[in-house]
């Protein structure tokens, strides 16, 4: 056999494979799809109070190729029942159901165990307050030009729809915007922001001795020492490198609707126990990649160590984290088995974002009240090999010599930045040696990654909140 006919068959048989495996996920595509949009819309309507034309039209725009389908999507907010219903070409219907005090739930015939949500109940913040109760001019010429670049639109796609600019330097809010429709107490969306709040969530109980960073995650299904799942660690799952077949999330385009973690998402009531149910594909500890299954399976843990519900793990994160910080404007929402969506569903003001952030700039500390142990941030912001965006655990970072760090430095940013980040625009960024958290939410394309406007952002506060710059500026 010549080695082009060898060749030939080769590219054939993989071509003939990866077809067949599409074909299968493809009948998982109208599901997904709508899932995803029922999902955002409901969030965002009932959570939020955003208009959900405008909401769902920013949104589809900021994913390439959503076009494609979005026009034959049939989507049904009903604000009388606090639902939402999306339908595509008549197929593959999602229904999305919100609760007081839990968001949204996906319907997938499973009712969510909890009737009701903890009350809340009044606790005096660890933390600094951060500004007082009217919004935050910026305090400098310097600032406003920074926050007037941020909210431009370009006179073409790809637009930036900012919904939410807020800077902190030294513990204080120093500037702040938002967009029509959105204020101070408006929760929004983080998408995979998520997990650096489950992190944070994991870290507490790392603290309290309730969890190893390094020894065997206590799952029931890998329970068999001769299961090689069962040499999985809190690490690797926070670190993307436990080897689970679940896909990739790094994307939000028509294609990632083909991938087996957003079946996961849209299409199981149960997500942590379908991800705890896929094999391996690598070694636990040898290959990163970055997917929603592992931030299931550690909300799994989180549910499992607060009591086993939903209103519990409300009641856990409250009291541990949420209530020191002051975290007064956050929804966790739920799977229907009430294990929190902690891979892309948490919502929280923007200024609860970047209560977030500076916990992280102080070491863990809020106040004089220690939440997370102590170096637990400079462990997030260390870099897991080969990780090429530049991952940490649980927050995308700048140190060590990936090509994502490498790249955004050359961009402006600080080698010792470190930020959580979610999909199609979301970011709360911690620049250590500037003592700044700078947090930008919107709905913008994850490609051109200039699209946007953090690379311009960053650098803009940066040089506004320098000495020359304040000095400058009589502040």
């Amino acid at each position: 056999m010549t080695r082009r006919k060898l060749a030939f068959i080769l590219i054939a048989t993989t071509a003939f494979g990866a077809l067949a495996l599409s074909a299968a996920r493809a009948r998982d595509v109208p599901k997904v799809a709508t899932g995803f949009v029922a999902n955002v819309v409901c969030s965002e309507t009932f959570v939020s109070g955003l208009d959900p034309k405008r909401n769902l039209a920013e949104t589809t725009d900021a994913m390439p190729g959503a076009g494609l389908i979005t026009w034959a999507m049939d989507t049904e907010v009903d604000l009388g029942r606090k639902d939402v219903t999306v339908t595509l070409f008549g197929l593959g219907r999602s229904h999305a159901v919100y609760r007081e005090g839990f968001g949204c739930t996906l319907d997938h015939g499973v009712v969510l165990a909890d009737t009701a949500p903890p009350p809340s109940k009044p606790q005096a913040a660890s933390l600094p307050e951060i500004a007082g109760p009217a919004l935050v001019v910026p305090q400098s010429p310097q600032l406003g030009a920074a926050l007037d670049r941020a909210f431009a639109e370009p006179a073409e796609p790809p637009f930036r729809h900012t919904r939410a600019v807020v800077v902190m330097k030294d513990g204080r809010i120093v500037a702040e915007r938002y967009a029509d429709g959105i204020g101070i107490e408006t929760p929004l969306l983080g998408f995979s922001m998520s997990k650096s709040a489950v992190s944070a969530l994991i870290g507490v109980l790392v603290r309290e001795g309730r969890l190893t960073r390094d020894q065997p995650v206590p799952i029931a299904a890998w329970r068999n020492p001769d299961d090689p799942r069962h040499a999985i660690t809190v690490d690797e799952l926070l670190r993307h490198t436990a080897g689970l077949a679940l896909g990739s999330s790094l994307q939000a385009s028509l294609a990632s609707v083909l991938e087996p973690v957003n079946r996961m998402k849209f299409m199981e009531s149960d997500m942590a126990a379908f991800a705890e149910s896929s094999p391996l594909e690598s070694a636990p500890g040898r290959v990163w990649n970055y997917h929603d299954g592992n931030y299931l399976i550690l909300s799994h843990l989180i549910r499992n160590a607060a009591g086993g519900h939903a209103a519990d793990v409300i009641r856990f994160a409250r009291e541990k984290l949420f209530g020191p910080l002051g975290m007064r404007n956050v929804v966790m929402q739920f799977d229907a088995a009430g294990t929190p969506e902690g891979s892309g569903a948490m919502m929280a003001s923007a200024r609860d974002w970047a209560r977030l952030g500076q916990l992280y700039l102080n070491d863990g500390m809020a106040g004089d009240k220690r939440i997370l142990p102590e170096g637990w941030a400079v462990y997030s912001a260390s870099a897991t090999p080969n990780a090429w965006v530049g991952y940490g655990a649980g927050f995308w970072t700048n140190l060590g010599d990936s090509f994502g760090a490498n790249h955004r430095i050359a961009h402006g940013w600080p080698r010792d930045a470190y930020f959580a980040k979610g999909t199609i625009g979301q970011y709360v960024i911690i620049v250590p040696s500037q003592r700044l958290v700078i947090v930008r939410l919107g709905r913008s394309p994850n490609m051109p990654p200039e699209a946007d406007g953090v690379f311009d952002l960053v650098r803009d506060v940066v040089a506004a909140t320098s000495t020359g710059a304040r000095l400058a500026g009589g502040n």
